[in-house]
């Protein structure tokens, strides 16, 4: 480890021996995440068991002029954790705790160690659920920093709109809450917006160490259905009127056909390889007799094919795994390949123009990159299959993800919906929002990490 001796007694005064870790194999697990980038380890891993402690190793990497990486599940997509100028990577996998359950305040305070999967099951019992879901059983401060959703936004929103206050560690070890130590009222409009400066921040402002939560309750009756169309328009066109009528539907995801081809064969199902819509309902029974019937009638007028329902537990379980299988799906089209899944959003009306040219660009240039996306938000997703040991390969596979970003932006959207900027898009979001936000952005850097501790080479 490149990090001096007095360094390294200085952490583990603080974090003890067993919290100190310079061994080879764990800095290169905390090196990586799910992303394609090479693995960048730190020079140590520190793993604070309380807020006290976070905040004294950053005083002492503070001092020493140090990177802080925070790491929570290792589940991104980006490259967000990779330690590009050495330095310590905190894991908050030790706190792990769920703090103050509000059941009739419908809000919960959780450590970052706390993953979606583990907090709704700590919330089994009380008729409440944490809804947002990005498919991995992802920490949920990792969810806050990357400014996380999933496949059920279209309902219930990204980690933007359901996170109340979050408590901060900055580089120099202060500890702050953004809305107040404690406050978790439904709706403020005290000050400037720091909760949301700190959600997608990505780790280059401050480290998470709390998070209070917006909860739902559990709906009464759930129902799911397949519906597969003539082509990608008939699908879109039926997504967009479902919205404009009303219907408060919990999930509609599109795969195109390629995709269920891929699926078909992952989980032996025989789904028509046509552009398909799965969906789900959530309400009582009465508002999802009403859901459903007008759903089925927008469908219908579009040459949609009758639904294929899953109503009890087991049977939508197997339907949504179809969905959820697909980055491995996707993988199995090309055994010993990597997948990089590409992750624009554009305004509804303009996505069956940009899923029908980005298909037309995957046939053009040879790519295998099926398409699966949460099409109520106007998020889809290429599942961009390739052999990273094939040079010329891997550099198409960089131009037609460059030129997708760029046909999102042409059309007034994003290069990123859901899985942030991390190490790959730094030159995107320059485009993006250009040289004046960009500004903007470095100066609000500045104030809070003035030294550039904070994760250094991400976002910015």
């Amino acid at each position: 480890s490149k990090l001096q001796p007095r360094t390294l007694s200085a952490l583990r005064a603080v974090a003890g021996d067993e919290g100190v870790c310079v061994g080879a194999a764990l800095r290169e697990q905390h090196g990586r995440d799910e992303s394609v980038h090479r693995c960048r380890p730190p020079d140590v891993v520190v793993f604070p068991r309380c807020v006290e402690e976070v905040s004294a190793l950053a005083k002492i990497c503070h001092h020493h002029r140090l990177p802080i990486i925070p790491f929570g599940t290792g589940t991104g997509l980006e490259g967000g954790v990779g330690a590009l100028k050495g330095g310590v990577c905190f894991s908050l996998r030790k706190m792990d705790q769920v703090l103050d359950l509000h059941q009739e305040d419908f809000d919960v305070t959780v450590e970052p160690g706390v993953t979606r999967k583990g907090l709704n099951s700590y919330l089994r019992d009380t008729g409440l659920w944490f809804p947002v879901d990005p498919g991995a059983d992802a920490s949920l401060c990792g969810m806050a920093a990357t400014s996380a959703s999933g496949t059920n936004a279209v309902r219930y929103g990204t980690m933007r709109e359901n996170v109340l206050n979050l408590e901060v560690v900055l580089a120099d070890g202060t500890v702050f809450c953004t809305a107040g130590r404690g406050r978790r009222p439904r709706k403020t409009s005290a000050g400037y917006n720091l909760t949301n400066l700190f959600v997608g921040s990505e780790g280059t402002l401050g480290l998470l160490t709390k998070a209070t939560l917006r909860l739902y309750g559990l709906p009464e009756s759930t129902v799911s259905a397949v519906c597969s169309f003539p082509s990608v328009q008939a699908a879109v066109d039926s997504t967009v009127q479902v919205l404009q009528a009303g219907v408060p539907i919990a999930r509609i995801e599109f795969l195109d056909d390629v995709m269920i081809d891929a699926c078909n064969r992952f989980n032996s199902l025989s789904y028509p390889i046509m552009p398909t819509l799965f969906l789900e309902f959530h309400g009582s029974s009465r508002s999802l007799e009403e859901q459903v019937t007008i759903t089925e009638e927008i469908t219908r007028e579009n040459s949609g094919s009758d639904f294929s329902w899953a109503e009890d537990e087991e049977t939508r379980a197997q339907l949504w795994k179809a969905r959820h299988d697909a980055w491995y799906a996707a993988l199995a089209l090309r055994p010993g390949c990597k997948a990089y899944s590409t992750d624009v959003c554009v305004p509804l009306s303009r996505l069956p123009q940009i899923i029908v040219e980005t298909k037309q660009d995957l046939i053009t240039n040879n790519l295998t990159g099926p398409i699966a996306g949460h099409v109520g938000d106007g998020n889809f997703h290429c599942i961009m299959v390739l052999n990273p040991e094939d040079p010329e390969e891997v550099k198409r596979v960089h131009e037609f993800t460059e030129r997708l970003a760029r046909r999102a932006l042409a059309m007034d959207g994003t290069c990123t919906g859901e899985h942030g900027v991390g190490l790959g898009k730094r030159a995107l979001l320059r485009e993006e929002l250009g040289p004046l936000a960009m500004e903007v952005m470095q100066g609000l850097k500045a104030t809070l990490d003035p030294k550039n501790l904070m994760n250094p080479g991400k976002v910015l």
